[in-house]
């Protein structure tokens, strides 16, 4: 059975949804480890574990352009 390919979906006043097999790089180049196959990736800059999202968004009332 083939995986599906890999996608980037960004959720309106939340996070970037990455589903798939994607690589993660730090500004340096190096991988960043992501220890299952979908995650969420902060857009607010707010986050305690970026790049990952931890919700931080929501208090912090983070909006995206419509």
């Amino acid at each position: 059975m083939n995986d599906p390919a890999p996608s980037i979906t960004a959720y309106p006043d939340g996070p970037l949804i990455v589903r798939g097999d994607v690589e993660l790089r730090d500004p340096e180049g190096r991988p960043v480890p992501k220890n299952r196959r979908t995650v969420a990736l902060c857009r607010c800059g707010l986050s305690t574990i970026k790049p990952f999202c931890d919700g931080t968004h929501k208090p912090a009332g983070f909006r995206t352009d419509d």
